[in-house]
């Protein structure tokens, strides 16, 4: 353990994104596999489902730490991290004791999963009393699956490819799946992802590859130069999946690499009327095959936490993947290919087989960049977030090109909708944003300005699209005008107005405002509006017609 919370302090303590890959590099070299299988695990985002209570830590710590309870609150309200209070506030141990983090993991940690409370308890303050604060520190953030340290999975990629000299293309694809948590990190699994072998030891039938990310468009389109050299297409607002058709069998992997396939049965079923040897990549929706065109996304979020799905949800919210894109054709990878290349052979393979489940992802032809402007002003009509512009000859690369001067693939999204709303609620953010009041509740009023017994109404949260000196100064206000305190949460008097956006909006009756907004995002600070002309809960309800198809029972 000590070795790797010396990693985890190393990379706490940059923001340089060379010294963070050497640390990394640095640590793998030297690991134990099984220690670094668990790294490379937890590094990438890989997150056990959270193995203690909230409840079962803090008692263990007020048992170990034998600080009233009250003392323990006002150190966790002024440290604003609960993992961090815990360590800071513990005795330093008797005795340390040097473990590997495979073994405090495996011999550990995850016998904590089902235990009852008074042996988690145990368990925790027993591990505590053999760790060094830093080590304890990262272990709470194990326990509590709040893992963070800033470094993406490419990083990863990065440090790892430099610590065994492997392909960088081939260890990205071989790590496609490694953190979806189907099976535990283990020295055989790690040593296979870093072969330097060319016969990939680790090869799977199901394994898919890993997807292409495009960049927002934030220039006019025409400086992409001739439309004729880019492929168009709807940007469609569901899940990213590639469909894996191999050796008689198909799988569905969503970007996330989480194996979907049994959760849309009738996207399987289709795909067995391709041939061996494929891989395609595309888009799952709900779908309306008599409509030709796209459910609401809560159509899709009651099958997506669904392991078990009856003849009525099946019925009720019909499924279908549209393919946009082909990576293996007949066992053979053909990313390298040009998209247009690519295109044609997805055609000759889907269309001649389409179904509604399984459908071609159509392209949209335009003369010049001013038709397909007009034709993006239908986009909310037609239940799509914009449009996909994508360069004919480009190859299928991995993840995000770097530099967006040589973008590929761009998506060309559609304004948010957006009200002037009232912070009303704010709570502590994470890691570094720890100390910090960052996510915010935000509400509406209940009447117009005439209504003298209108209310404030909250209706949605958020907490991105703030600079940090912006935090700054909300974070100074917070404090200054919170008028109540809910455990971590403070309740402030109305003085802050922000223009918050939005993708979508819908009714619900799981919220007190009857309203339900979809990826809000604060888009400025709003000094110049006094509270009383913020927006109302009738602006919000005239944006129904403009965002998804009411659904009474979505949340």
């Amino acid at each position: 353990m000590k070795a790797f919370a010396d990693l985890y302090a190393q990379l706490d303590a940059t923001t340089s994104t060379t010294r963070k890959v050497d640390a990394m590099a640095r640590y793998f070299a030297h690991a134990p596999a099984d220690d670094a299988a668990w790294a490379a695990y937890f590094l990438a985002g890989g997150r056990p489902r959270r193995l203690v209570p909230v409840r079962a830590l803090v008692d263990a710590a007020l048992r170990a730490s034998a600080l009233p309870q009250w003392l323990f609150a006002e150190s966790y309200d002024a440290v604003g991290d609960l993992a961090e209070t815990v360590a800071l506030l513990l005795p330093e141990p008797a005795q340390r004791v040097e473990r590997g983090l495979a073994q405090w993991m495996t011999r550990h940690v995850l016998r904590l999963r089902g235990a009852r409370p008074a042996e988690i308890e145990n368990a925790i303050v027993a591990m505590w009393r053999s760790l060094a604060a830093h080590e304890r520190f990262v272990l709470n953030k194990l326990l509590t699956g709040e893992f963070r340290v800033g470094v993406s999975r490419q990083l990863v990629l990065r440090a790892l490819a430099r610590a065994f000299d492997v392909d960088g293309k081939r260890l990205a694809h071989r790590f496609v799946g490694y953190v979806d948590g189907a099976h535990e990190p283990d020295a055989h699994a790690f040593r296979a992802l870093v072969s330097g072998d060319d016969v990939d030891g680790s090869a799977s039938l199901a394994r898919p590859y890993p997807f292409f990310l495009s960049h927002p468009l934030q220039q006019p389109p025409e400086t992409l130069g001739d439309v004729a050299d880019w492929v168009v297409e709807w940007k469609w607002d569901g899940i990213r999946a590639q469909l894996v058709r191999r050796g008689g069998q198909a799988w569905l992997w969503s970007r996330g690499e989480e194996l979907v396939t049994d959760r849309f049965p009738e996207v399987v079923d289709a795909a067995r009327s391709l041939p061996d040897g494929i891989v395609v990549d595309g888009e799952l929706l709900a779908w309306d095959a008599q409509a030709a065109r796209p459910l609401p996304f809560a159509t899709m979020q009651r099958r997506i936490g669904r392991l078990k799905l009856g003849p009525k949800l099946l019925r009720e919210a019909p499924v279908a993947l549209l393919a946009f894109d082909l990576l293996e054709h007949d066992g053979v990878d053909v990313r390298g290919l040009p998209l247009a290349l690519r295109r044609g052979r997805l055609e000759a393979l889907v269309e001649p087989r389409a179904t509604a489940a399984l459908q071609l992802s159509p392209r949209i032809e335009a003369p010049d960049w001013d038709a397909l402007a007009r034709l993006r002003e239908e986009s909310r009509g037609r239940g799509v977030e914009g449009m996909m512009i994508k360069r004919a000859q480009s190859a299928y690369g991995v993840g995000r090109s770097k530099s967006i001067a040589v973008g590929d693939w761009w998506k060309w999204k559609i304004d948010p909708l957006s009200v002037d709303c009232v912070l009303v609620y704010a709570q502590p953010g994470h890691g570094r944003r720890a100390s910090l009041y960052t996510d915010y509740t935000f509400a509406v009023w209940s009447g117009p300005p005439q209504d003298d017994a209108r209310t404030l109404v909250p209706f949605a949260k958020a907490y991105s699209g703030l600079t940090d000196d912006e935090i700054r100064e909300v974070d100074a206000t917070v404090r200054r005008t919170t008028v109540e305190r809910f455990g971590p949460v403070r309740a402030v008097a109305p003085t802050m107005v922000f223009e918050l956006g939005f993708e979508g909006i819908r009714r619900s009756t799981r919220h007190k405002s009857g309203i339900a907004v979809r990826f809000p995002r604060m888009l400025r600070r709003r000094p110049d509006k006094p509270v009383e002309d913020a927006d109302t809960l009738q602006a919000l309800q005239a944006l129904l017609a403009l965002g998804e198809t009411d659904d009474e029972n979505a949340g």
